[in-house]
């Protein structure tokens, strides 16, 4: 018997709510490993091994001091040997995972076991890669390019994942199609607010040194990756200094620009990757700007692949809303530079909740049977 039959039968012989249970315990464990994957992934660690230990003493964790939740609780938020503090982070995780995957066997169990199985699966992504950009402000490759892989491999094995599909080829081709409207679409707004908000001019106070190093320019206090910056080649920095230090000359009153693969200080050329220092003072700084990243379009991509082309039009728009609201929220509360850093996966991801448990129908109710629910 295929493995998208046996997961098919009736509970396999056990009380429905037995089964609401094993989700939440099952959740519940999940969401431990996440954490490792939140803490470890994008710092390059390997999220099998070494065990799980405490970042600050380096104790391993017993088994019997790794049970999810209760371990937390148990010891007040702190490591057991050196009682340095854990992160309230890893509780919520664990705790979210497992009220998502009960609730997604209640909301889809009685009808389809199966896409309860890809939906655990898209929601464990969403929680990995909404804590990593909300602390990092990245969305790894390994998230959005593997929920891609997964997507399309979910809807093969279960269509009923993919709005109107009843054969293997139906969930194929519908997540390939959802795939593609989710990169097109998030592409396509990613170009447009490059037209209309590529640069940001930046008041500098008095003696705010600027200094460009290997993988970032530091403002003040503030460090930002020029991966940030430097979305296409003709993506350019650039300040009116009063005053320019390199390793082995100085400037003064001259216009400097930084792209990506050349730095004009005055009249002067250089290689950015041959020059190891440079600082300069200015009072102001131009910066490119991006509306959206590619990691939000990977990401879109990812949802595109698990739920199809429809709920990338309703999450966008969920998104959109909640994330200007907060915005607005933030500049009103004068904390303006919150409001343009903002990570934009989290309200991409609440989106796609949202989507999952009530956006399908309530679409359906508002826009006809093109929105089919399951």
């Amino acid at each position: 018997m295929a493995f998208d039959q046996i997961i098919h039968l009736p509970y396999l012989g056990m009380p429905f709510h037995f089964w609401t249970l094993v989700f939440l315990v099952f959740g519940c464990t999940v969401g431990s490993f996440l954490n490792v994957v939140i803490y470890r992934l994008p710092i390059g660690q390997s999220i099998a091994w070494p065990p799980s230990h405490c970042p600050h003493c380096k104790y391993s964790i017993p088994w019997y001091l790794n049970i999810p939740l209760l371990t937390w609780l148990y010891l007040h938020g702190k490591c057991a040997n050196c009682r340095a503090p854990v992160s309230m982070r890893y509780f919520v995780v664990e705790l979210m995972t497992g009220i998502a995957f009960m609730t997604c066997w209640l909301a889809y169990g009685h009808t389809s076991p199966g896409v309860v199985f890809c939906l655990c699966i898209f929601l464990s992504g969403i929680i990995a890669g909404t804590f990593i950009d909300f602390e990092h402000f990245i969305i790894p490759d390994e998230i959005t390019y593997g929920g891609i892989v997964v997507g399309l491999a979910c809807s093969v094995i279960f269509p009923d994942l993919q709005q109107g599909a009843s054969t293997h080829l139906q969930g194929l081709f519908g997540s390939i199609k959802g795939a593609l409207f989710g990169a097109g679409l998030i592409y396509g707004v990613l170009r447009l607010g490059k037209l209309l908000l590529g640069k940001q001019r930046k008041e500098l106070p008095q003696g705010c040194r600027v200094t460009f190093g290997d993988s970032g320019v530091q403002i003040g206090d503030e460090t930002i990756a020029y991966e940030e910056f430097f979305y296409r080649k003709t993506d350019e920095i650039e300040m009116d200094a009063r005053r320019v230090e390199m390793a082995d000359r100085c400037y003064a009153a001259e216009k400097v620009r930084l792209r990506s693969e050349r730095l004009t200080v005055g009249k002067d050329e250089f290689d950015p990757q041959k020059v190891p220092f440079l600082e300069a003072e200015a009072s102001e700084i131009t910066l490119p700007r991006e509306a959206m990243g590619l990691g939000d379009v990977k990401f879109m991509a990812a949802v595109g692949a698990f739920l199809g082309w429809q709920s990338v039009i309703f999450t966008l728009m969920v998104s959109c809303v909640v994330g200007s609201a907060v915005g607005l929220t933030l500049i009103a509360l004068k904390k303006s530079n919150q409001a343009g850093r903002l990570a934009f996966v989290p309200y991409l991801a609440l989106g796609a909740v949202v989507w999952i448990f009530g956006g399908v129908r309530l679409w359906y109710e508002l826009y006809g049977p093109i929105f089919s629910p399951r």
